[in-house]
């Protein structure tokens, strides 16, 4: 009855009989059957159930799981989760908390037991459910291609794939399955539940489209089929070009070189997103068209610095970096000269700032030595300041609240600190804590910038103090 079931297996989930695989078994038809065509082919199972706490009789239905496995001699896991309170916190739908917990579990107990993938029993109808679904909520071709039999959910593990045995197959062939080995699949009332988007397209439109074609979801299947094959070719560009535009990655950020980005076409920027909120999103079902387009039409406005997305995702762009970030993220400080409080300062000193830099300060007593090493110098972390104008307190600290700077070149113009950070282009999350070299109240030196025009050396400099700030190796 399966067709070619033990080639799907080898050929396009690409498992071998000879590794354990972790079979996801609800207890319905299609996992059921599943399970049972797996372990006929000979493949080493453990099956898992687990339990969203959705409805009074889920415990129940466990235990029927259970018995199913013992049945056949295969290893049982059970795990659960309130789906209600997590998709509270998380700001999720119910299907969207479901899968989040549902697939943490099944990945973590394949981890558990070197199982060489997950395997569920997605079936045909699943994938023509699925292919509507992402139509109508506006999705491109990766949304539109369907469910593929073996992928990697890089947001629940970066190697073990997931794969789905049944995709060829319709669920009134799963039901025959079942039937034909005596297995009395357990029925989950909530599936004919119209609360649910899905189950408003399975129970309602696809029915309703039938009339108008009744093959309806054989073409929609192959059509699905089809669009997977051309989007193997865009994946083939999309990884190309990720690993050309992508700097970083880490917890809860992924940066992008923003004009190596910007030189793409608009559908590479939307599925380049897309990929990047995926690997930060791992429960996020569906990402709309209209999201993926206001982040590529964020890329192309110069004004823009930062927009949200979708569930605490926004973007912002810094200097020529594109961060693409949840709102609770780390980020890196790219290395910036960044203080916590005032740190005196007495001349000469060497005084640690942090994990990477060091502030050095000496006096000069040659002028023209001083004058000719400024000029020749190309360093913005040092600096020759005249030291007459230097009054204790002498401090590092970070900004304050209406600092202004008298910036040198700017023939003695002061300006509001922001406004100078502003136009330097150094990005708003250094600013807070970049470290001032002060005298009193004023702005002597701003490292890795400009000395205030008011400290410069001038004719009548009879005594040079000489700063610097040196990375730690």
């Amino acid at each position: 009855m399966f067709r070619d079931f033990d080639l799907i297996l080898r050929e396009r989930c690409r498992v071998r009989p000879d590794r354990p695989l972790l079979v996801g078994v609800s207890g319905g038809a299609d996992s059921l059957c599943l399970m049972a065509v797996l372990q006929e082919a000979g493949y080493p199972l453990i099956v898992a159930h687990f339990d969203h706490t959705l409805r009074p009789e889920s415990g129940a239905d466990a235990e029927k799981v259970r018995a199913f496995a013992e049945k056949r001699g295969l290893p049982f896991v059970l795990g659960s989760g309130d789906v209600r309170a997590f998709a509270h916190a998380q700001k999720q739908t119910i299907e969207e908390a479901a899968r989040t917990l549902r697939y943490t579990f099944l990945f973590q107990q394949a981890r558990d037991f070197d199982a060489q993938a997950v395997a569920v029993g997605h079936t045909a109808d699943d994938q023509v459910e699925t292919v509507l679904m992402h139509f109508l909520r506006g999705s491109g071709l990766s949304g539109l291609k369907g469910m593929t039999y073996r992928t990697i959910l890089k947001g629940f593990d970066r190697k073990i794939p997931l794969i789905r045995p049944l995709l060829d197959f319709w669920r009134e062939e799963t039901l025959v399955c079942c039937s034909e080995r005596h297995l009395h699949p357990i029925v989950d009332e909530s599936n004919a539940s119209t609360d649910y988007f899905r189950n408003r397209l399975r129970h309602i439109l696809i029915p309703q489209l039938e009339t108008y074609n009744p093959r309806f979801r054989e073409v929609l299947w192959r059509t699905s089929q089809a669009l997977r094959s051309d989007y193997d070719i865009l994946n083939a560009l999309l990884e190309s070009v990720w690993q050309e535009t992508v700097r970083d990655e880490g917890e809860g950020y992924i940066t992008f070189d923003a004009a190596r980005l910007a030189k793409h076409p608009a559908g590479l920027q939307r599925n380049l997103i897309r990929r990047a909120m995926q690997h930060l999103r791992a429960g996020t079902l569906d990402i709309s068209f209209e999201t993926l387009q206001r982040a590529s039409d964020f890329l192309r406005q110069d004004s823009a610095k930062q927009m949200d997305l979708m569930d605490s995702l926004y973007l912002f762009r810094e200097e020529d970096r594109l961060y693409l970030a949840d709102r609770d993220a780390e980020l890196p400080n790219e290395g910036w000269l960044q203080i916590e409080g005032e740190i005196p300062v007495e001349i000469p000193c060497k005084i640690p700032l942090g994990e990477k830099w060091t502030f050095i300060a000496e006096w000069w007593d040659s002028v023209p030595l001083a004058k000719e090493q400024m000029r020749q110098s190309e360093n913005p972390y040092e600096a020759w300041l005249d030291a007459r104008h230097l009054k204790a307190p002498l401090l590092l600290r970070p900004r304050r609240a209406g600092d202004k700077f008298q910036a040198l070149g700017m023939d003695g113009r002061f300006v509001k600190l922001s406004d100078f950070f502003i136009n330097a282009k150094l990005p708003r999350r250094a600013r807070d804590r970049w470290a001032l070299f002060c005298t009193g109240d004023r702005i002597a030196w701003i490292p890795g910038f400009r000395p205030a025009h008011g400290f410069r050396l001038k004719e009548n400099t009879q005594r040079v103090v000489y700063l610097s700030i040196e990375k730690r190796k």
